[in-house]
């Protein structure tokens, strides 16, 4: 599989939204996104923050299908990711609803980015259950996977018998799922019930307050990536497809864009045979207009120069 490009919502721009796209639109930055060569364009979710979270540089961001759709209709060929939906946040009913419609209007475009969620003050604020949310996760897989299929879902959580939801997706049994995190039952949901992977790039210290194994370079995302294919493979079922922010992200926060793609460029190679199928880039730009310049810079020296080699 040719390495792909996904690029993420700056989500800093969304708390001065109506400052940072100026005349512009959203539906105008997936444009630029999809003419720039990219493959994929993300949006991630937090609908309710608290104070303290936001302060230690946590972030606000758009309800990912209102904004998705806003970048379905502006685009034709760009697929469209949560990046990630927390799935405990609502009934997987209305989830399944708000993926079907999304993926039947954009022509068959969406990709599934589902997580378990970490931030139990959002939980607590939604009245969602925090504690429960692993086995959950689970039981709502299969619900909306029964759902996009026109049938019934039996289970304890979220059986409901004599109902059905239309329309269905566009992408017959619904769309690709990948699942998000680094820990072991996000794994196991990988091998049994996904499409896809997104491991987050994490050091041995933020691994042991996360209870997660830690992700520290291209070697241990490799060992990862080739035991998650082989237990797949055992199960008859085809390599993942992984998405994967690149250790240089900070190069990214840091110095722009152009070092950026000088310290990532040579290490693309290295991704791709590590099993990386996606790379997720997500700009700091502070503006549409400097969003467009840092595009420029992102397309020419990663994703066109990727697509057609010197």
């Amino acid at each position: 599989m040719a390495l792909k490009f996904n690029l993420m919502f700056p989500m800093r721009a969304v708390k001065h939204y109506r400052e940072w796209i100026g005349d512009g639109s959203l539906g105008e930055v997936a444009k630029c996104c999809e003419e720039a060569g990219f493959d994929g364009f993300s949006m991630s979710e937090h609908p309710y923050p608290d104070r303290e979270w936001l302060a230690r540089g946590g972030h606000h961001a758009f309800d990912p299908f209102v904004s998705l759709a806003v970048a379905a209709e502006a685009t034709s060929r760009i697929r469209l990711l949560t990046y990630a939906m927390v799935v405990g946040y609502r009934s997987p009913y209305l989830g399944a609803k708000a993926v079907a419609s999304l993926d039947l209007l954009s022509g068959g475009r969406v990709t599934l980015g589902l997580g378990a969620g970490y931030l139990e003050t959002e939980f607590d604020a939604l009245r969602a259950d925090f504690s429960g949310r692993g086995k959950l996760f689970d039981e709502a897989i299969d619900a909306m996977r029964a759902t996009w299929r026109g049938e019934e879902h039996e289970g304890p959580a979220y059986g409901a018998a004599g109902h059905i939801a239309l329309p269905l997706p566009q992408t017959d049994g619904g769309p690709p799922i990948w699942i998000g995190g680094n820990s072991r039952a996000a794994r196991r949901r990988v091998i049994d019930k996904a499409d896809g992977w997104m491991p987050i790039a994490q050091q041995a210290s933020t691994a042991a307050i996360t209870r997660t194994p830690p992700l520290e370079d291209i070697g241990a995302l490799r060992t990862q990536i080739g035991e998650l294919n082989r237990f797949r493979a055992s199960a008859g079922k085809p390599d993942v497809d992984v998405s994967f922010v690149p250790f240089e992200k900070e190069v990214l926060r840091r110095d722009g864009a152009a070092a950026f793609v000088a310290a990532v460029g040579p290490e693309l190679a290295a991704y791709e045979d590590a099993g990386v199928t996606w790379i997720t880039i997500e700009p700091t730009s502070r503006s549409f207009t400097d969003f467009q310049t840092d595009l420029s810079v992102l397309s020419e020296g990663l994703v066109q120069r990727h697509a057609f080699p010197a």
